[in-house]
């Protein structure tokens, strides 16, 4: 809610800058021209596009101000840099006025900048009086537990507020100290696990020596299931030591554990890419659809699109389209039964969408809604997940990113139905060895494969 309120104002204040800029140069007598009106949706558009990949609205808590600063000028400049070269594309720059220009880019830019900055200074006020703050669970030997709950003490600006510790000495040197800065301390973790779990805890900090891999490795299995933000916070000696993203955390260096394995910066051109391939494929292939809905309903009784819930980024629920291709059915709650081969509950044109996968048209509606992308682990069902997130390690990981239409598993040959938990491991061990290489060219190679190859397989029924 927050950032898209967020994003609605960066565009209107690009709409006010020029507005402004207008009145300043040529006074209010003159209308706006249509090689200026041009130039202000091109910057209407990028600034909704091309904002969020530059990580603008992510949170900022418990960084530097003037990082933040530098990133939305950067994102702005960038921004005005790329309407010019449309505009200049286009043979319509002659009639802009150089003047108006500049104001309109300033203005804007103040506007938005300044914003962000009473944003950001509110946000630290508030959390100083205790709104506004997420909570976090500290995991670790009580010496630098303490040395944590100082730091914290000292930054209440950050907005981090410690809740409960868990004592990995009490084990080992059979004590067991109750509370600590007046913090319950746990020395079991199940129960541990439990109250992260009922209380809602925000972020499970592990503040351990790397001598304690295997202590590291029990909490990350023991939340693997859970969208809980689970870092490292290690000797910063031995950081060279880990293959995973670090992040900056109250002046701490942390390893990202749990955490969302691709910054939004990296992200970016995957993001422009989703929505103006999404909005391309829908507009290419409107009478493909007009054509497949009228096959379905003359094929049988029930709506054209079926529509399920399942898992998005982070766990977060969102209901996916499809065609629908079987004839109108319940299941039982909780229940799902897989397509055989040979099902009743398909139709004939049903048998040739789901062969070709022309059911999966729908969900560039989702890709469009930015729900999915267009590259990704494929979602499965709720029933489906919670079958085997205890049956496949790592399964839960693959919502850690956007799923997608295709993945590097479907243009394996891995899709469609799945029975089997040897070939579910196999899908996952895809599906997370594309998450752990990601890259932009990679997204493309899987995209070129899919057309080139076609959506067919003999796996799909």
């Amino acid at each position: 809610m927050f950032r898209n309120t967020a994003r609605c104002l960066d565009a209107l204040f690009v709409i006010a800058g020029a507005l402004i800029a207008h009145w300043m140069r040529f006074s209010t007598a003159h209308e706006l021209a249509d090689d200026e009106r041009l130039l202000i949706a091109f910057n209407c558009v990028l600034v909704l596009l091309l904002f969020p990949g530059f990580g603008v609205y992510e949170t900022w808590r418990g960084k530097s101000l003037s990082a933040m600063l530098g990133r939305v000028t950067m994102a702005w400049l960038i921004v005005v840099a790329t309407g010019l070269v449309l505009v200049f594309t286009m043979h319509r720059m002659d009639a802009v006025s150089r003047l108006w220009f500049g104001y309109s880019t300033l203005i804007s830019g103040v506007l938005i900048v300044s914003t962000k900055l009473v944003a950001h200074l509110g946000l630290r006020t508030a959390r100083r009086r205790g709104l506004n703050f997420r909570t976090v669970a500290i995991v670790g030997a009580p010496g630098f537990s303490r040395m944590l709950l100082a730091h914290l003490e000292r930054a209440p600006q950050a907005g981090f507020k410690p809740v409960c510790l868990f004592d990995t000495n009490a084990e080992l040197l059979g004590t067991q100290e109750m509370r600590v800065h007046r913090l319950p301390v746990l020395t079991d973790i199940d129960a541990f696990a439990a109250k992260v779990r009922e209380e809602h805890i925000n972020e499970v900090w592990l503040a351990l020596p790397l001598s304690e891999e295997h202590t590291i490795y029990r909490f990350k299995r023991a939340f693997q299931h859970d969208f809980v933000n689970l870092r490292f916070i290690p000797d910063v000696r031995s950081l060279s030591l880990f293959n995973h993203a670090l992040t900056d955390v109250l002046g701490l260096a942390t390893i990202n554990l749990n955490a969302t394995p691709i910054s939004p910066v990296q992200m970016w051109p995957k993001l422009i890419f989703d929505r103006l391939f999404a909005l391309v494929a829908l507009v290419t292939l409107s009478p493909l659809f007009v054509v497949l809905a009228v096959a379905i309903k003359l094929g049988s009784p029930g709506p054209v699109f079926f529509s399920q819930e399942r898992k998005g980024i982070d766990g977060q629920p969102f209901r996916i389209y499809k065609f629908r291709s079987m004839t109108v059915h319940r299941e039982a709650r909780g229940q799902l039964t897989p397509t055989a081969r040979v099902d009743t509950r398909v139709t004939k044109v049903g048998a040739f969408i789901r062969r070709t996968s022309l059911d999966e048209l729908p969900q560039f509606f989702n890709v469009l809604l930015g729900q999915m992308s267009v590259v990704g682990p494929r979602p499965h069902a709720i029933e489906h997940d919670n079958l085997y997130k205890d049956l496949v390690y790592g399964y839960m990981y693959r919502y850690r990113i956007k799923p997608g239409i295709t993945g590097w598993a479907q243009v394996n040959g891995y899709r469609g139905t799945t029975t089997k938990v040897e070939k579910m491991e196999t899908r996952v061990k895809f599906d997370l060895f594309y998450i752990y290489n990601w890259s932009f060219w990679f997204d493309m190679r899987i995209v070129l494969i899919t057309i080139f190859k076609g959506f067919v397989g003999h796996n799909a029924y």
